[in-house]
């Protein structure tokens, strides 16, 4: 460590004593110490120019030659270079990897920079967005003219996706997403979704188009039902009973149908969702009157109105989706209990808690709660009826109204069923006041 040091003080001994011995000679002893201390200097500025010269193009193997302190610097300068050439050839190797990975997906690939200007992209963005190497630098918005995906890569709402048509393929339907990396770097994703949205189409259409034939024949068995139980003393009673059960199971056959056209109808979206102002606490003041006339005992209902706000929205889509909390929640409380309906402020929306004292829900079911035909085996729910699709109508009237169904649930203290509108759905000048002694028990 000390070796260079010590050959550079030996350099500076040589000047002085060179610079003595010409003071001794000339007997100009400061004229001698200056000539001697500038050939010092100007030994420095020599190596200085060689390590310059070096650093500008010269060849990493090509080490400069010095003495003293200049040899270690030297030295210590082309370890470093011979790091940095091997590392940067890794990068190169790596990077070379990375893009023989990113060209064999099948997914368009880019990499936006902090301006939303393109960096880089694979093949498939080639031919999936039709983006050209000449694009590189420009911003992805003023090639991807679409409405949705301006307004998707404006607000920047990355835990969502949006879903555009290919600019270059006909009938090739895109799903992108954009994921934040590094700083202020995206990655943004294209994914080919035609076969995806087909099959969901073939889905939606069979779903419909069988129920929509089944409510002919569903509604003629039906009415001779009907008509074969109003014969009172011509039947005997045995065939009466027999016809009783063919006539509960055809009304459940038929709310099924009806369930999954309501369901196929929100889930297609084919229908806009109307901006009409909805007096919510009118109307779960009906829902609750219409749940005393449920053929079972029930529990108390007790309606809480603590504000006067509406929403704006469909009025039928809310009603199904309220009633069919309300009546779960009746359903699945036992007699003695009591369900509580509370329509309240929360910050700059509105909330309604649908709470039952019912025998509660399993933690690990809750996730599947709101899937189709998903029903759960409680305790007491053996003998009721339902078709499964309710809390699927509710999610997706949730959905399309911008708001959030949240679900929580404590077995053996019952559940509790929350719908969370946002402040933009709210209307609170739009109403009545609500009634003094707006809680009440039903």
């Amino acid at each position: 460590m000390f070796s260079p040091w010590r050959a550079e003080l030996s350099q500076i001994l040589l000047a002085l004593l060179l610079g003595a011995f010409l003071g001794q000679v000339t007997d100009h002893y400061a004229f001698a110490f200056w000539l001697s201390g500038m050939l010092y200097l100007l030994r420095h500025l020599v190596y200085a120019q060689r390590l310059l010269r070096w650093l500008r193009g010269g060849r990493v193997s090509e080490l400069p030659q010095g003495d003293g302190i200049w040899e270690e610097i030297y030295y210590l300068i082309y370890r470093l270079r011979r790091r940095n050439k091997r590392r940067k050839k890794q990068l190169i190797r790596m990077l070379e990897r990375f893009r023989t990975a990113t060209a064999a997906l099948p997914d368009a690939t880019v990499v936006l920079g902090p301006r939303d200007e393109i960096d880089w992209f694979n093949e498939a963005a080639e031919r999936m967005l039709g983006l050209r190497r000449g694009d590189i630098g420009q911003k992805i918005g003023n090639l991807l003219r679409y409405p949705r995906f301006t307004h998707y890569l404006r607000h920047a709402d990355y835990q969502t996706t949006v879903g555009i048509p290919s600019p270059t393929v006909d009938n090739l339907q895109l799903e992108i997403r954009i994921v934040p990396y590094g700083e202020d770097l995206r990655l943004l994703v294209a994914q080919d979704v035609t076969q995806l949205r087909f099959m969901e189409r073939v889905r939606t259409d069979f779903v419909a188009n069988v129920s929509h034939e089944l409510r002919t024949p569903l509604t003629v068995l039906k009415g001779y039902l009907e008509t074969l139980n109003d014969t009172q003393g011509k039947i005997p009673e045995a065939y009466l009973k027999i016809f009783r059960r063919m006539e509960e199971q055809t009304v459940r056959m038929q709310s099924l149908v009806d369930g999954l056209l309501s369901l196929t109808r929100l889930e297609s979206g084919a229908h806009p969702l109307p901006q009409k102002r909805v007096d919510v606490p009118a109307l779960l003041k009906l829902i609750c009157e219409e749940v005393k006339l449920l053929p079972e005992a029930i529990p108390a209902v007790e309606l809480r109105l603590e504000t006067n706000a509406c929403l704006t929205g469909a009025e039928q889509e809310l009603r199904s989706a309220f009633s069919n909390l309300v009546v779960n929640a009746v359903k699945y409380t036992p007699p003695q209990g009591r369900v509580t309906v509370r329509w309240r402020d929360e910050g700059e929306g509105v909330r309604l808690d649908v709470e039952d004292t019912g025998p509660g829900i399993a933690q690990e079911h809750l996730p599947r709660l709101t899937e189709r035909f998903y029903r759960v085996d409680v305790e007491g729910s053996k003998n009721k009826s339902g078709s499964g699709l309710g809390l699927a109508i509710v999610r997706h009237v949730m959905v399309r109204h911008g708001a959030e169904l949240k679900i929580a649930s404590t077995l053996g203290k019952g559940s509790c069923f929350s719908c969370c509108f946002p402040g933009t759905r709210t209307l609170r000048d739009a109403c009545p006041a609500p009634e003094v002694g707006c809680a009440s028990a039903l």
